[in-house]
């Protein structure tokens, strides 16, 4: 199979909210008012998670099925540490991202363990939200001044 594409634009509707189109989707991203926002929709990092979680959520059903059994739900959990000192200029000592993720899966399925060590095992590696948060992804960003 040749190569997919996804794309997203979007535009700022103030300084913290900020408004993406995915095909039909609109996708508002916004801060909590801690952070100076307007709370009208989760934040880069959620979204990050929940991508993350959802990528997860569709392989895991993708392989169970390729395993032979029926995934009835899947539960997940996922947290992670940042320091925000970066983002807000700061310091300069730690990275701007999440320090570390926790995912906690809770898998309703009548499986051992065996297979279901294989199962995760499948998912981890064929997850592409997960790929692209353990490996170097080469990004180009570009400036386009308006007219």
């Amino acid at each position: 199979m040749s190569d997919l594409n996804f794309s997203i634009k979007g535009m700022s509707e103030n300084p913290t909210k900020f408004v993406a189109e995915a095909r039909n989707f609109k996708i508002v991203i916004d801060e909590p008012p801690t952070l100076g926002g307007t709370d009208h929709g989760a934040n880069p990092v959620e979204y990050l998670l929940a991508s993350y979680a959802g990528c997860l959520n569709i392989m895991g059903h993708l392989i169970a099925g390729e395993l032979g059994f029926k995934l009835d739900k899947l539960e997940i959990e996922m947290d992670g540490n940042l320091n925000p000192d970066r983002l807000f200029g700061k310091s300069f000592t730690e990275r701007a991202g999440f320090k570390n993720i926790q995912v906690k899966l809770k898998p309703y399925a009548a499986v051992t363990p065996v297979l279901l060590g294989k199962w995760i095992k499948e998912v981890e590696s064929r997850c592409p939200v997960n790929d692209n948060l353990l490996n170097k992804t080469p990004i180009e960003v570009k400036v386009l001044y308006p007219h």
